[in-house]
């Protein structure tokens, strides 16, 4: 979501501050009236086996008004609605309860006129709670849910993201059948522990999908050292869900867990999960020095951890058009869930022989202002699962990299964008396995950029902030995706012949410029890729015999 959006919405609605209802998400009913006196229930729509799309807007907002120009939603009422294959439904909601019809029809503060042309039902909220109580949230506009027929929601996100045309088709046919069969349980997916240094909670999330109430199924987990067989008994009605908690395994090696509900099934393909338990080995240590720049694919790395608990937003690896090509990132511009906590956890370092041991890397961020502002904390553990010290924590302004940046998401664009911080890790000078963990609790500022994690047996003082900023070669592009040309900005640390390569998918060079030999320093080059068709291109940069490499789409 965008954060300017929801501090509008808060001006008329006071909106809590929490993110879409997740995907997973089994929703209760509601009943409304459109403007035009038709009554529509929820269910109705779902218990007939149609798949249901909801947008919901605000007169006044810029991006709903953009998404709704887009046309997509009624175009794929038409397609889809009682008049075309009558497969799926979709609704606007105008869920803004101060505005009415008077908005509706492009009156003063609205973006537009909402109703001519449009076909779909379109219901003009007048009490929030009439749609909020089926536990379908309005966190910002324009949300969109995507909600199959058993009552589950597939989709969730802002409009513009997941609702173009071809998405929206696309969706119908990721619905699970509807409940025809007497008894028919089925598995929506897996919520315990998916890494580990040993012990893992395995937890599913159980439907009925059948038409009779499901009293008692056995569930079975094959893939492990000991297989788990567990009866269930319970009462769930039709489309009623139930977390089951299957117990607590011990591995030490990765393995796939092989899930199965087992009953009188009338459909079986919907009975069995497969998930596989990442083990993290904690005597296979990291020698130092190690340093990682997170250009290497694959990320978490092997005995690393990505730990995201609530499947909301978590730290990715991304290219950015920056100062850093691959770096490890944290969109709290869009995570509204404030106080969440997500790690990284590195595989373990073995600190032998490391007198004055240090941690050093890479931080660029921006708070939105002074009342959202980010926070990084970094904690060291010599077991994988804890206990955890907490070594190091900057939050707002000590965090920040540069002035408050309010204009939508901030990401940086160059060297200057980024502070080296290091830590002293003497303390724990010889450790035989020290785990390094990298928090983010969520503040809702303005992302968190991290790069260029360095472990050493090097005191801080004796690393400063200069020598670790100039230890490599940063590129950006702007702009990327590009449909002609593109400002390309990079600096070396150290003089040197330096050529350009741009490389297409099929490993051909497309083009080639040789600087010749330059100083230390940033540089600039213009790159025309006007006559270069569209897809993605790599730009690899050739300095002191070290190749550099930035991603960069041609789209026309």
């Amino acid at each position: 979501m965008k954060k300017v959006l929801l501090s509008i919405a808060m001006c008329f609605s006071m909106m809590a501050m929490n993110a879409q209802t997740a995907v997973g998400t089994a929703v209760g009913n509601w009943t409304l009236t459109d403007i035009n006196g038709n009554v529509h229930t929820l269910y109705d729509y779902l218990d007939a086996g149609k798949m249901v799309v909801i947008d919901v807007s605000a007169t006044w907002c810029g991006p709903c008004w953009a998404y709704h120009e887009t046309g997509a939603l009624n175009d794929f009422y038409n397609a889809h609605g009682p008049n075309g294959a009558n497969d799926a439904m979709a609704f606007f909601i105008e869920g803004d309860v101060s505005t009415g019809s008077a908005e509706l029809n492009g009156g003063a503060g609205s973006q537009g006129d909402w109703v001519t042309g449009e076909d779909l039902p379109i219901i003009d909220l007048t009490s929030e709670a009439d749609f909020t109580n089926s536990g379908l949230v309005i966190p910002y506009y324009p949300v969109m849910y995507v909600i199959c027929p058993n009552r589950v929601i597939i989709q969730a996100d802002v409009a513009g993201v997941i609702g173009t045309l071809d998405l929206l088709n696309s969706y119908v046919g990721d619905c699970p059948a509807p409940a025809s069969a007497p008894v028919d349980p089925a598995i929506l997916g897996y919520n315990g522990t998916t890494t580990s240094c040993g012990d893992f909670d395995l937890s599913i999330n159980m439907q009925n999908n059948g038409l009779d109430p499901l009293t008692a199924c056995t569930i079975t987990v094959t893939g492990l050292p000991s297989p788990i067989v567990y009866n269930w008994t319970g009462n769930l009605a039709t489309y009623g869900m139930e977390t089951v908690n299957l117990g607590t395994v011990s591995i030490n090696a990765a393995t796939t867990a092989t899930i199965t509900v087992t009953s009188a099934d009338a459909d079986a393909s919907n009975s069995t999960w497969n998930q596989t338990l990442n083990y993290i080995n904690s005597s296979a240590t990291t020698a130092i020095p190690f340093s990682t720049d997170f250009s290497t694919a694959g990320f978490p790395y092997s005995n690393w951890q990505n730990i995201n608990e609530d499947n909301d937003l978590g730290w990715e690896v991304i290219t950015l058009n920056s100062a850093q090509a691959d770096v490890l990132y944290m969109d709290t511009y869009n995570y509204s869930t404030v106080g969440e906590l997500d790690h990284v956890v590195t595989a373990p370092f073995n600190l032998s022989g490391a007198n004055t041991p240090s941690l050093s890397f890479k931080v660029a961020n921006r708070r939105y202002n002074a009342t959202y502002f980010d926070k990084l904390i970094v904690s060291v553990s010599p077991n994988c699962d804890g206990p955890w010290t907490q070594v190091w924590s900057k939050e707002g302004t000590a965090l920040a990299t540069g002035a408050d940046y309010s204009s939508g998401p901030w990401g940086p664009t160059a060297a200057t964008d980024w502070r080296n911080e290091c830590i002293d890790l003497t303390n724990y000078a010889n450790a035989s396995a020290l785990f390094v963990r990298f928090t983010n609790d969520n503040k809702y500022g303005n992302n968190i950029f991290i790069d260029d994690v360095a472990v050493q047996n090097a005191a801080c003082s004796t690393i400063g902030v200069d020598e670790a900023v100039a230890t490599s070669v940063t590129m950006s592009a702007f702009p990327n995706p590009t449909s002609s040309a593109t400002t390309f900005n990079y600096s070396i640390p150290a003089s040197g012949d330096v050529t350009i390569n741009v490389i297409n998918m099929l490993g051909e060079r497309v083009m080639s410029i040789n600087k010749g030999q330059l100083a230390a320093g940033a540089y600039t080059e213009v790159l025309d890729f006007a006559n270069l068709s569209n897809g993605l291109y790599l730009v690899n940069l050739t300095s002191n015999n070290k190749v550099s490499t930035l991603r960069l789409t041609v789209s026309k």
